[in-house]
């Protein structure tokens, strides 16, 4: 297997599970050290999400797939936790080559309702968690991954231009995955004056580890799950987003990306890549075509793997 990003560093934050997780290990794969950060540890027990995984798990995923898997449990909503992190990142590495903007902590602060009905605090909560984050991050950390050209910035986000163009159904996920999408946009203009890109990335329908749970399916027979939700069938393992950065981040000309807006199933075409089971799921081409549109084909979703 190629190690192209052997002699890269990277931090993942909110690398413990889901998307953060597909992504780190998929980056280790190509020889990456990763940085794998979040609030659950084995030394400090779980976040307050209460689920099982923990950053040392994905860490030593990284590890096994071919990179160096470094655990750091860090709250993002706390600026010296991330000072902690960005100087042990510089005083052990001395560099930053790639910056993943994966936090979210928003789970069950969400209320399909009128703002002047939603739980003010969850809703605040919510921003905090899943906007102010990313912000701290990249106070702290984009000095360091400028101080050297070929830097990238990925801003993982939820929808591409297509989707957001639609109320996501509750004003603060609406706002914070909108803010998100602009982030990764815009900083381009920030970045690209020290030799530094800048995107922001959605998957499609993620098959996380938190999502089969709900409907009680494994990764094995997640296919079980399309009775019970036909667009499930249209669903994506998190490696298949992890497979689009790792593109990026190997990629010597993926300044040409800067500034946008990219899907994994944009990136999987452009770059030849597919899921782990080979497939390639075209979930934006699926939804244009039977969700978000006058006249649905109620076409099939295998139709578009």
């Amino acid at each position: 297997m190629s190690k192209a990003l052997a002699d890269k560093v990277v931090l993942v934050t909110g690398g413990t599970r889901g998307a953060g997780r597909g992504i780190s290990v998929e980056l280790g794969a190509l020889g990456a050290t990763v940085y794998v950060t979040g609030r659950s540890s084995r030394a400090t027990g779980p976040s307050p999400m209460g689920r099982a995984e923990t950053i040392e798990d994905t860490a030593e995923l990284v590890t096994a797939a071919g990179g160096t898997g470094i655990p750091v449990r860090c709250d993002h909503t706390e600026e010296s936790d991330v000072d902690t992190l960005v100087a042990r990142i510089r005083e052990g590495h001395g560099r930053l080559d790639v910056l993943v903007n994966d936090v979210w902590g928003g789970d069950g602060f969400s209320e399909h309702k009128p703002v002047w009905e939603h739980d003010l605090g969850k809703g605040l909560a919510m921003l905090r968690n899943g906007l102010d984050t990313h912000l701290i991050a990249l106070h702290k950390a984009l000095p360091l991954l400028i101080a050297q050209p070929g830097g990238l910035l990925v801003e993982i986000t939820d929808g591409d231009e297509m989707f957001n163009q639609r109320y996501r159904e509750a004003v603060y996920y609406d706002l914070v995955k909108a803010a998100i999408l602009r982030l990764g946009k815009v900083l381009h203009q920030e970045l690209a004056p020290h030799g530094g890109t800048s995107v922001a990335l959605t998957p499609g329908f993620l098959r996380s580890e938190e999502v089969l749970d709900h409907f009680g399916v494994t990764e094995a027979t997640w296919r079980e799950a399309i009775a019970k939700d036909k667009h499930f069938g249209i669903s994506e393992t998190p490696h298949y987003l992890g497979r689009a950065v790792a593109a990026l981040a190997a990629d010597p000309d993926r300044a040409r990306w800067g500034g946008q807006s990219l899907s994994s199933w944009q990136l999987a075409k452009a770059y030849g890549f597919t899921d782990v089971d080979g497939s390639r799921p075209d979930c934006g081409s699926y939804f244009a075509d039977n969700v978000f549109t006058e006249s649905p084909l109620d076409r099939d979703p295998a139709q578009y793997r």
